[in-house]
Formats: structure tokens, C-alpha cells, sequence
């Protein structure tokens, strides 16, 4: 069962400070880490070998059936190794045969790992924020490329992952209703078992706090400068940006 602090998305207002009081520090995203990810523990569940547990296991395997088209291209389009995207291939290869991940596939991975709350709603926008091309599939080469932004891209990459999933109509800009529908999807998804206990209003707040610093002309939209902007100047939105790391 995951558990997630109850701050989760940070609090505009305050810097964020660890238990002894030090300043918040961008955490490096290590193998151990990158386990951690939903996603990639889903892909690779199915290579472990049985009565194993794929949280301890490397991602490098030593017998690789599949081989993705084009590793070379892949391997310079992500941060990820050729063993990595080997290991990667293969456990989506068995997962999904036919190549393709629908969106039942994306609600039945997280229904899995967050049982204690309700992730249909997240599911869905995380899926709409992967298939790029709207066709309600998602090839390997997509799904591998998002993976590796969200888990080693730059902090520009990352943002701008972050402002397409907020932007669920995709005109190029986030509105309050959009950023609340993505908060209150994830708050959900938590469920019960976050600490501390989140009040009902806890979503709209953050969204409030959030569009105040974000939204500079005051025209009731952000737009990706205006959110790239303000997340890069802001230490304590940036530190709400690590949801993605425990939410993906």
C-alpha cells in the first residue's frame, strides 16, 4: 500500500523544510527510486522471476527476448540504457502483446498499486497526457519516451509534461476547473491513507494558492510561459512538482 504525506502538493505559502528543518533539496532519482515507479514496476512484474520481488531487482535482465525497433534511436531519444529499454521492452511486450496500452490498462495499474482510493479519474488524465496523438493507444515508443521525462528529464522537460497534463482540453492553457479536476483526481486516488488527514477543501485551496502566483495578467488562464515562469522562480511550487515522482 503506497502512502503519501498529506502535504502532497506543498503549500504555496510556506518553504517546504525536511524533518530537521533543512531546506527542501531536489531528490536524485536513483535506480533504487525509478523501482518505485508505478509504471515500470507494472512493465516489469512479469519478467521477475516468480516468488521474487521485482522492488529489489534490477532493471537490467539476462535473457532479453524482444527487441524494441530502432533501440539505437530510442536509447538517444531517453535517458534510459540500452539494458534498461531491453528489460523495459520486454516486461511491455508480455504485458501488452499486441504493443499497445489502452486506458482500462492505465485504470487497472493504478487501481492495483493505490487500492485504498479511487484512481479512475487520474488514470484517465494520465493517460490522455501520454498518448500524444489522441488515437486511445499508446505504442512503446511513447510510453517510454514520457517515462523517461518524467523520471530523468530536465526540470524544463518535466514542467512541460506537467502543464499537458494539467491542459486536459489541450488549447495551451491550464484553467482553474482544469488544475482543480487533476488535484481532486489525485487527492482521491490517496484516499484515507495520507497523513496528516486532508480536509475535503484541501484541492481548491492549493489550486487558489497555485493560480494567485501563476496566472500574472490575471486573465483567469496560465499559459506555458506564465507556468514555466512561475515554477522556475517559485522553490515552494517546485517542490509540489515532485507529485509526479510519487504519483507515477
Amino acid at each position: 500500500m503506497k502512502v503519501s504525506d498529506g502535504s502532497l502538493l506543498g503549500d504555496p505559502g510556506r518553504t517546504p523544510l525536511s524533518k530537521d528543518g533543512v531546506k527542501w533539496q531536489r531528490p536524485r532519482l536513483t535506480r533504487q527510486a525509478l523501482m518505485r515507479c508505478c509504471l515500470v514496476k507494472w512493465i516489469l512484474s512479469s519478467t521477475a522471476p516468480q516468488g521474487s520481488d521485482s522492488s529489489d531487482s534490477e532493471l537490467e535482465l539476462s535473457t532479453v527476448r524482444h527487441q524494441p525497433e530502432g533501440l539505437d534511436q530510442l536509447q538517444a531519444q531517453t535517458k534510459f540504457t540500452k539494458k534498461e529499454l531491453q528489460s523495459l521492452y520486454r516486461g511491455f511486450k508480455n504485458e501488452c502483446p499486441t504493443g499497445l496500452v489502452d486506458e482500462d490498462t492505465f485504470k487497472l495499474i493504478y487501481s492495483q498499486f493505490f487500492p485504498q482510493g479511487d484512481s479512475t479519474t487520474y488514470a484517465h488524465f494520465l493517460f490522455n497526457a501520454f498518448d500524444a496523438d489522441g488515437n486511445g493507444a499508446i505504442r512503446f515508443e511513447d510510453f517510454v519516451v514520457g517515462l523517461s521525462i518524467l523520471l530523468r528529464g530536465t526540470v524544463h522537460e518535466k514542467l512541460k509534461w506537467a502543464f499537458n497534463l494539467y491542459d486536459i482540453n489541450k488549447d495551451g492553457y491550464i484553467t482553474k476547473e482544469e488544475m482543480l479536476a487533476i488535484m481532486k483526481s489525485i487527492y482521491d486516488m490517496m484516499g484515507r491513507h495520507t497523513y496528516p488527514i486532508l480536509r475535503e477543501d484541501a484541492p481548491l485551496e492549493h489550486v487558489e494558492r497555485f493560480f494567485q502566483k501563476m496566472d500574472r495578467n490575471q486573465d483567469g488562464v496560465v499559459t506555458i510561459d506564465e507556468f514555466l515562469e512561475t515554477c522556475q522562480k517559485d522553490e515552494n511550487i517546485m517542490s509540489s512538482m515532485q507529485l509526479f515522482e510519487n504519483v507515477i
